[in-house]
């Protein structure tokens, strides 16, 4: 049976951030954000829109691309770490904002940015075991980062959201669920305590935790297929909570198979995936899947019928390390989606709007919203303890 990924969605919010003007606020050089993290623009979150808003955007996008009613879906998992409320999953929100049936198996998977994989896992799992019954999967991975004002992290926020239709016709990348590496091990290096909307982070930890993980999830994926090496796929992506990670990650991995020069093989395997999350940020649960879209959109080799090998990492800690193949006409499809003029129609924030938009962030879970925009999903308050939002305006 093939499984896979058969159309992708994209959303991010309506406003951004430059982040030379961010450095040049914090009396920082430009360039430790520009090339010592490697992102050029975040993505920040307006008040009316939340994890829920930009999940159910993103599964708009690729429920449309992938020609799929809501009748069409027999299971929503929503992967997230910035979820809206302890009990009810954004799942639940997302169903009722896309009209998607009542049977439906829907729900929430949660550990940290690797809970997006667990779900599509879990996805490609349930259509193999025969459940599916002809219906589809919808894998949705929504996140806003966030880690305060003049923090050593907010430079590394971001936010948006990456949906993926996952079928037994996959359209975009046919996938071996059976030929996985995984690694997980009990560590504290990136947290968020029930308290604290601001995530908290061991940054040199946490980097030596990733590569831990990278280690043991490619050693493992090789220990069930000696026979493949790095150079046996086209193109590689990886988690990206930011671009200069994934440099770190390419030589870990290419070291792992005894390449001497593992930077040599980065602009053709890597960066084509690092075009749009450069431009987003940390988002997450959805960092693998929107470099995944990235190099799908921007690369110019024809990647039709070639091998990708993906990695998949969760501070806590949990890691994937897996591959499939890129189905024919998938970059045309995903080109379709035009997610460069997503990027471009973006509201620039100065640093004066940006740090307004942050404190006033605080009082959005206490009271309804003064002003809620009606041209897309859109959370409008809290009222009697209950989230509420709306669609788009008819």
């Amino acid at each position: 049976m093939k499984v896979g990924i058969d159309a992708l969605g994209v959303a991010v919010p309506s406003l951004c951030l430059d982040l030379e003007a961010l450095a040049k606020a914090r009396g920082v050089d430009p360039k430790k954000y520009l090339d010592g993290i490697g992102t050029w623009r975040m993505g920040v979150a307006p008040l009316d829109e939340d994890t829920v808003t930009l999940a159910a955007r993103a599964a708009s996008m690729a429920m449309k691309s992938g020609e799929a009613s809501g009748d069409d879906i027999g299971l929503l998992v929503v992967g997230t770490e910035t979820a809206v409320d302890h009990s009810k999953p954004v799942s639940s929100y997302v169903q009722g904002l896309l009209g998607i049936g009542q049977r439906c198996r829907v729900f929430e998977t949660k550990h940290a940015c690797y809970g997006g994989t667990a779900a599509l896992m879990m996805a490609l799992d349930w259509l193999r075991s025969g459940s599916a019954r002809g219906r589809k999967a919808l894998v949705v991975c929504s996140d806003i980062a966030r880690y305060g004002l003049n923090t050593p992290g907010e430079p590394t926020q971001g936010a948006g959201a990456v949906a993926l239709l996952v079928s037994e016709a996959p359209r975009l990348l046919e996938l071996d669920p059976a030929l996985t590496g995984q690694h997980a091990t009990d560590v504290h290096d990136f947290w968020r305590p029930l308290y604290s909307k601001d995530a908290f982070v061991d940054g040199p930890y946490s980097v030596q935790c990733y590569l831990d993980a990278i280690t043991g999830a490619y050693r493992h994926f090789r220990e069930q297929a000696p026979w493949v090496t790095a150079d046996d796929f086209a193109a590689l992506a990886y988690h990206v909570p930011y671009g200069k990670m994934a440099r770190k990650a390419h030589r870990q991995l290419r070291a792992l198979d005894g390449d001497l020069n593992p930077d040599a093989s980065f602009d053709a395997q890597v960066a084509a995936s690092l075009a749009l999350p450069a431009q987003v940020g940390n988002v997450y649960t959805g960092s693998l899947y929107l470099a995944l879209a990235s190099l799908l959109a921007t690369s110019s080799r024809d990647l039709d019928g070639q091998r990708v090998g993906l990695f998949s990492y969760g501070s806590g800690s949990c890691a994937e390390f897996f591959a499939g193949s890129v189905v024919p006409g998938a970059q045309a499809r995903v080109k379709a989606l035009e997610l460069q003029a997503l990027l471009d129609a973006r509201e620039v924030l100065t640093i004066e709007a940006y740090e307004a938009l942050m404190a006033a962030r605080e009082a959005t879970d206490l009271k309804p919203l003064e002003r809620a925009r009606g041209d897309a999903f859109h959370f409008l308050g809290v009222e009697a303890h209950k989230r509420t939002y709306a669609g788009p305006s008819a």
